[in-house]
Formats: structure tokens, C-alpha cells, sequence
């Protein structure tokens, strides 16, 4: 492989992981403005969202059905705020594995505190439009295996 095609490959890679990271960090401020349409449309098509214990979103309007459902909702009006990183991406061709935590604050009788503290793999297919999710895994860390499952690099 030559100098120019090296480079283009390893630029490649550097882009194609910053755009994955920029799609998982839209997702709080999505979540936390309600914008239920634009956060289903990090996913593809017939992408899931499964919260270990909760539920499994398959699709993107069940997706956006998680944003615009009552417990969704509550959170909003009591104010909260979704933070997620930092990630670590594998990219493999067209395909991507993403690891990262997160965390929901909510604000209760004025004051913030951690409401959910998760583990996510996030799974990625390069599309014609760019990056999307095709799965993202979120499971509280609570001491679980299935948690910590969700953070090992395999």
C-alpha cells in the first residue's frame, strides 16, 4: 500500500469514527428537546433500541414512541438531561460496534441527581445517507452481568 492510500485509508477511519461519535452525542440533546423524529432518524429503517428490563423498540417509529411516551414525558416536565460518552468505535468496512455509558439526570424538588447510569453497545451500518444505528443496548449499571456484558470488547 502506498503513502497516499494508507493515508486516505487511515483518514478514512478518523472520519468515519467522528461521525459515529457525532451521531451518539446527538442523542441527549434529541431525548432531552423531545425531538422524537430527528432521534429515530439516527437509527436505520428497522433499527432496535432495547433498555434491558424495559422495553424493545423495534423500528424507527417505535423508537420515537420511547421519546414521545408518558415516562418519556414525565421526565422531560421535571426536567432532565442525557449524557453519553465517551465512546469507543471499532469500525470493521461498512459495519461499526460503538461502547460508551450514560447517564440521565433529572431534577427532583430543584435539585439534579443521577437517575440512570447505563452501559450501551451501539451497532452502526454505513448507509447511503452516512452512519446509523442498527441496534444500541442499554442496561443500568447495577452490578449486573448483562451490563457489564454490554461494555467488553469481543
Amino acid at each position: 500500500m502506498d503513502d497516499l492510500t494508507n493515508l486516505a485509508a487511515r483518514l478514512r477511519l478518523l472520519e468515519d469514527r467522528e461521525e459515529i461519535r457525532e451521531l451518539i452525542a446527538r442523542y441527549g440533546p434529541l431525548a432531552d428537546s423531545g425531538d422524537a423524529e430527528a432521534l429515530s432518524e439516527l437509527w436505520v429503517e428497522d433499527g432496535e433500541y432495547a433498555v434491558v428490563g424495559f422495553a424493545t423498540a423495534k423500528g424507527r417509529a417505535a423508537i420515537a414512541a420511547l421519546i414521545d411516551g408518558q415516562t418519556h414525558r414525565a421526565l422531560m416536565a421535571d426536567g432532565c438531561a442525557h449524557f453519553l460518552g465517551p465512546a469507543t468505535v471499532t469500525v470493521e468496512g461498512d459495519t461499526a460496534t460503538a461502547r460508551c455509558h450514560s447517564v440521565v439526570f433529572r431534577c427532583v424538588s430543584g435539585t439534579f441527581g443521577s437517575h440512570r447510569v447505563s452501559a450501551n453497545r451501539w451497532t452502526f451500518r454505513r448507509t447511503p445517507a452516512g452512519w446509523r444505528a442498527v441496534r444500541r443496548e442499554n442496561a443500568l449499571l447495577d452490578g449486573s452481568a448483562a451490563a457489564r456484558a454490554l461494555l467488553q470488547f469481543r
